[in-house]
C-alpha cells in the first residue's frame, strides 16, 4: 500500500515509538472490506431476542458474512439497542447476500421496535487499525490475512491518519452535508464524501483483579464521559453519533469489552477532538497515568479502526427509528 508520497508524514523516518503496536494485513487480493452495522431499537431493557433470531437466519445464509459480533448500549433517548457489526473481505459475495438481507430487516415485513441499516465498502487504502497486543484481533481485523510487526506510525499526533495509505496522496477532505431521503416508512442518509467513522475497543477480560479495579474505576468512567459528550453535544464539533457499546458473548451476556463507534463530519473534526478537546484530553491522561504505572504488565488490550469512505461507499437506512439515531441526526 506504499506509493509515492506527495503528502508527508509527521514525524521523521528515524521516529521510534515508545511501545509496540500492529495493524492488521490484507490478502493482495482484497481490494474492498465491508463493516455492516445492522440494529435493533426497543423499550425494554432485556435483549430483543426475536431480532437476535432473526439475525441468526440472516447470517447463516449463502455469503453470510465471514464474522460478525454483537453489542449493546442505551442511547441519549432511552432506547436499548442491540448492534450486529458483520464483516467481509468480498464485495461480490456482500452484494449477493445484501439485498434480501436488507429487505428481512428493515422491508415491509420486518418487526422488533425500530431497526437500521448502516453499511461501509471502502477501498482498503481507505481505513486503517490499530493493535496494542497481537493474538486477539476484534472487528474487521478477524477476517483479515494477519498481523504486522511493530509499525512506526503510532503514538503521536497525526499517526491515525498516516496509518490511512491515501494519505499519502490525499488531504481527504469532506464535502457537502448529510440530507434526507424518505421511500415509504424507510428513512435513508445521503451522506457526503469523504464521512469518517471510527469503532475503538478496550477489552479487559484478561487482567486481574487489581488492574481491573484500576481501569473500571480510574479509567473506565473518563471515558464514558467523553463518550457520552460526543453522544450528547457531538454535533457542535462535527461528531454526528457516537454510540459507547458493550459486547455480548456467544450466551447474549454482556462481557468485559467495549467499544464506542461514532460518525464524524470528516477525518479533521475527529483528529481536532482527540488531539486538543477537554473530554479527550482527559481520557488520554487516564490512560497514560494508567498504563505508565503499569508498565509492560498491563493487560489490557486496546484497538481501534478508522474509515474515510468515499460517498459511493456508503449506506444508511433506518426505518422505526426515532430522529437522534445515528446519521439520522445529521441529517435533520
Amino acid at each position: 500500500m506504499q506509493t509515492a508520497r506527495s503528502r508527508h508524514r509527521r514525524v521523521p523516518d528515524d521516529y521510534a515509538p515508545p511501545y509496540p503496536s500492529f495493524v492488521a494485513r490484507h490478502k493482495p487480493a482484497v481490494a474492498n472490506v465491508i463493516m455492516a452495522y445492522f440494529g435493533v431499537q426497543y423499550r425494554a431493557e432485556t435483549p430483543a431476542a426475536a431480532s437476535t433470531a432473526d439475525f441468526m437466519v440472516l447470517v447463516s445464509r449463502a455469503d453470510g458474512p465471514s464474522h460478525w459480533d454483537l453489542a449493546h448500549y442505551v442511547d441519549q433517548a432511552g432506547f436499548a439497542n442491540d448492534v450486529f457489526v458483520a464483516y467481509w473481505d468480498d464485495v461480490v459475495r456482500f452484494d449477493s447476500w445484501f439485498e434480501p438481507a436488507r429487505a428481512a430487516w428493515t422491508g415491509p415485513g420486518a418487526e422488533g421496535g425500530g431497526r437500521f441499516i448502516e453499511v461501509l465498502r471502502p477501498a482498503v487504502e481507505r481505513y486503517e487499525t490499530l493493535f496494542s497486543s497481537l493474538g486477539r484481533p476484534e472487528g474487521i481485523a478477524v477476517i483479515a490475512e494477519g498481523m504486522s510487526g511493530e509499525v512506526l506510525e503510532h503514538a503521536y499526533w497525526g499517526g491515525m491518519r498516516d496509518r490511512i495509505p491515501l494519505s499519502q496522496t490525499s488531504e481527504m477532505r469532506s464535502l457537502g452535508k448529510p440530507t434526507l431521503v424518505q421511500d415509504g416508512p424507510r428513512l435513508r442518509v445521503i451522506a457526503q464524501d469523504n464521512l469518517c467513522m471510527i469503532r475503538s475497543g478496550q477489552d479487559w477480560s484478561d487482567t486481574d483483579a487489581a488492574e481491573r479495579r484500576m481501569y473500571l474505576d480510574d479509567v473506565e468512567p473518563v471515558l464514558r464521559e467523553g463518550m457520552d459528550f460526543l453522544r450528547d453535544q457531538g454535533l457542535s464539533i462535527g461528531c454526528y453519533a457516537n454510540r459507547y457499546m458493550r459486547l455480548r458473548g456467544a450466551d447474549g451476556a454482556l462481557t468485559e469489552k467495549s467499544y464506542g463507534q461514532s460518525w464524524w463530519q470528516s477525518l479533521s473534526a475527529l483528529e481536532r477532538w482527540a488531539e486538543s478537546h477537554p473530554t479527550h484530553v482527559r481520557i488520554f491522561g487516564a490512560a497514560m497515568k494508567y498504563l505508565s504505572s503499569l508498565g509492560p504488565a498491563a493487560r489490557l488490550r486496546l484497538y481501534h479502526e478508522v474509515t474515510v469512505a468515499a460517498a459511493d461507499e456508503q449506506f444508511f437506512e433506518y426505518r422505526g427509528c426515532h430522529a437522534k439515531t445515528g446519521m439520522l441526526a445529521a441529517a435533520g
